[in-house]
């Protein structure tokens, strides 16, 4: 599944994204209950097809491990204040295909493989409901829209979107490449990383990171996402910078974008 961006422009570090983009004609959609889930939090709020935020954020702590049915009760228990949705947008950290979880690095993939994820909020919260990576719901919030752009999310392991011309390409696990005969990404620059070795030898390894997929994807622009991203200290590169986390939220709006064959939007 792809999504089309049109004519859309970042704006750092803001809980307010406004993008100009298309919506169903036939249901209009002016309120979106958007959710992002992480290890260590879920946090929801109501967001406008623009991305704008037109709720309180509410936010609870994810359990160790927490499987499926646990979850799926907390976020019913979080989501309950809110109403006047007609589109429910969730981000994952796994790999998710169709609505139906893949894996679940840091929640327990076993546990949550095959789970039908999209299918079961949409029953509990009655609405039309998508699920989708968390790193690819935050890039279509903080991409420019125009060539080649890398979103990475720095927090408990490392997320990766890929786009083209703000086309979703198909997700990748890029977090699970190996880059140390004894770990891959996720525990090379995830959040057990930065406790153990340290703010300094961590923004080390970001430096190492940002010319690694350089060399790898020649982006045109990348994008830091994610809790951890605070914690770079360095000046970034022209074509690279820090995001808001709250684009997590903000990018929910954005998976419900008309889709459009790829000559409608020539430039």
């Amino acid at each position: 599944m792809t999504f089309l961006r049109q004519r859309v422009s970042v704006k750092e570090q803001s809980t307010s994204v406004r993008r100009s983009v298309s919506s169903s004609a036939a249901v209009p959609v002016r309120r979106i209950l958007s959710i992002d889930i992480g290890a260590t939090g879920m946090k929801a709020a109501i967001i406008d097809r623009n991305g704008a935020f037109i709720s309180e954020r509410r936010r609870v702590k994810t359990p160790p491990m927490c499987p499926p049915k646990t979850m799926v009760k907390m976020l019913i228990d979080l989501v309950e204040p809110f109403s006047g949705y007609q589109r429910v947008s969730i981000g994952f950290p796994g790999m998710v295909r169709d609505g139906i979880i893949r894996t679940a690095p840091n929640l327990g993939t076993q546990q949550w493989a095959k789970f039908k994820f999209a299918a079961i909020m949409e029953k509990h919260l009655k609405r039309p409901t998508q699920v989708h990576n968390d790193a690819d719901v935050q890039g279509l919030a903080a991409i420019s829209g125009k060539g080649l752009e890398l979103v990475c999310t720095l927090g408990t392991g490392l997320g990766t979107a890929w786009f083209r011309d703000g086309e979703l390409m198909p997700h990748m696990d890029l977090s699970h490449m190996a880059i140390h005969p004894e770990h891959d990404f996720d525990h090379h620059i995830g959040d057990k990383a930065l406790k153990r070795i340290g703010k300094k030898e961590w923004n080390k390894r970001v430096k190492t990171l940002i010319a690694t997929l350089q060399s790898v994807f020649l982006y045109d622009r990348l994008y830091f996402g994610g809790g951890n991203a605070r914690c770079i200290d360095f000046d970034l590169p022209k074509n690279v910078r820090a995001v808001s986390n709250e684009l997590g939220i903000a990018g929910g709006a954005f998976v419900w974008v008309a889709r459009r064959a790829k000559k409608s939007n020539a430039r």
